[in-house]
């Protein structure tokens, strides 16, 4: 335990003040989301979502006190017990949950839900920022490669298991820090082209767009001086493309629910459902759009106040920000949220320990996704699979998950002094 009298001198204070206002912000969101004139509600009445919400700051401020005088050590040295201990409670979840929104992904405790995925992601980030400080020269051989690819994985199936797309995805944002730590950039072109294949084996007729893939390939055969050298790279390559069309509309098509194949429809404009499965993302931009430049004002937004919205007071809370505090609130909050995530990469950089470092670009990486995909989702620009807004949405798992990844890495901040290695 840290002496807590140097405790406030060795916390980067800024961070936290951010934190604070994205935390406040979100609380007085989630009472608008649920006010109503005929059943007026106190923002601490505890029966209400705002003073609930209000419980659970109260107990993730208090558990980021205490992470703050825990000594860095009792991080490191219990980093893969933590990742061993959430990736028991993702495969028991799969076993004694009950179904909640199509997904199997939450502990009934009482009158309260734990999603242990949202745990996960910090016990992921450390798992991973420690297999990278053990490896310090990185993982240039083929079973490093292996093991550290695997810690990201084995979390990313399990909550594909628990049909929770959503929060599956965040960890690919994992990759992100591989690319910091030397991956080849190649890798992330490569990435963005077969989002770009994938996305278009959706939009254009299967055997047509085998066609046009194969003409391409053996036009730039014939076209390439070496073609005796090329001929194998280019069945290769008509193989692997083919094959990657056809895997993409059999996963679409078998695979995928109805309702996230309807959703992915509805976002490339293949189907229109206002009724069903495309009615949040109309109401959503109605509010968005309704705000104008400086909003309706708190706790006058009509969309907001007659529930047009579903879940606006977890997945889609952007919704009430856009609409009572228009667009000059919302670029207000994107960029009090950037400024904290350009904060975060900051700290990382001036970091003399890899771990701490890692661990930082992994906090980063989780929040930009996750504010990424539900901004995108709410405008219309990223499928509606379900996943909060950083400590904005409401829900105490979430918060509670957020506060302590978030903590967690200002506790290692205040040590970047000490910590060497």
């Amino acid at each position: 335990m840290r002496d807590a009298q140097k405790i406030f001198g060795q916390i980067d204070g800024f961070t936290i003040l951010l934190y604070l206002l994205l935390v406040f912000f979100g609380w007085i969101n989630i009472y608008a989301s649920e006010y109503n004139d005929d059943a007026m509600q106190s923002l601490f009445d505890l029966s209400s979502k705002s003073g609930r919400q209000l419980l659970f700051i109260g107990i993730s401020m208090l558990a980021g006190f205490f992470i703050l005088i825990i000594d860095w050590r009792f991080f490191d040295s219990l980093s893969f017990l933590f990742y061993g201990i959430m990736i028991s409670f993702l495969i028991l979840v799969l076993f004694i949950s009950k179904t909640t929104g199509g997904a199997n992904s939450w502990f009934e405790i009482g009158n309260f839900k734990v999603q242990p995925s949202e745990f996960a992601k910090f016990a992921t980030a450390l798992a991973l920022a420690k297999i990278f400080s053990i490896n310090k020269k990185g993982i240039n051989n083929f079973s490093d490669k292996i093991k550290t690819f695997l810690i990201i994985l084995i979390p990313f199936f399990l909550i594909i298991l628990q049909n929770d797309l959503g929060t599956a995805l965040v960890f690919i944002s994992f990759i992100l820090v591989f690319y910091r730590e030397g991956l080849s950039g190649n890798i992330l072109i490569f990435g963005f082209l077969i989002l770009l294949l994938f996305v278009l084996s959706l939009l254009i007729n299967p055997l047509l767009f085998i066609g046009i893939v194969s003409s391409i390939i053996i036009i730039l055969f014939f076209l390439s001086s070496k073609r005796k050298r090329n001929i194998t790279l280019s069945s290769l390559a008509l193989f692997v493309f083919n094959g990657f069309i056809l895997s993409v509309n059999y996963i679409f098509n078998s695979v995928l629910s109805t309702h996230h194949k309807v959703r992915i429809n509805i976002l490339l404009g293949k189907e229109f459902d206002p009724t069903g499965d495309g009615y949040n993302l109309l109401q959503s931009k109605i509010a968005i759009g309704s705000g104008g430049f400086f909003g309706k004002g708190f706790l006058n937004g009509t969309q907001t106040r007659f529930d047009f919205v579903p879940e606006q007071s977890t997945d889609f809370i952007f919704c009430t920000v856009g609409e009572e505090w228009g667009f000059l609130g919302s670029l207000i909050f994107i960029l009090i949220f950037i400024t904290l995530l350009i904060r975060i990469i900051s700290l990382a950089e001036k970091q003399k320990s890899q771990f701490c470092r890692i661990y930082g670009y992994s906090v980063a990486c989780i929040l930009f996704s996750h504010f990424l995909i539900n901004l995108g989702m709410t405008i219309g620009l990223a499928p509606v699979i379900g996943i909060p807004l950083p400590f904005m949405s409401y829900g105490g798992s979430s918060l509670l998950s957020f506060t302590i990844l978030l903590f967690i890495f200002l506790n290692l901040n205040s040590y970047r002094m000490d910590i060497l290695r």
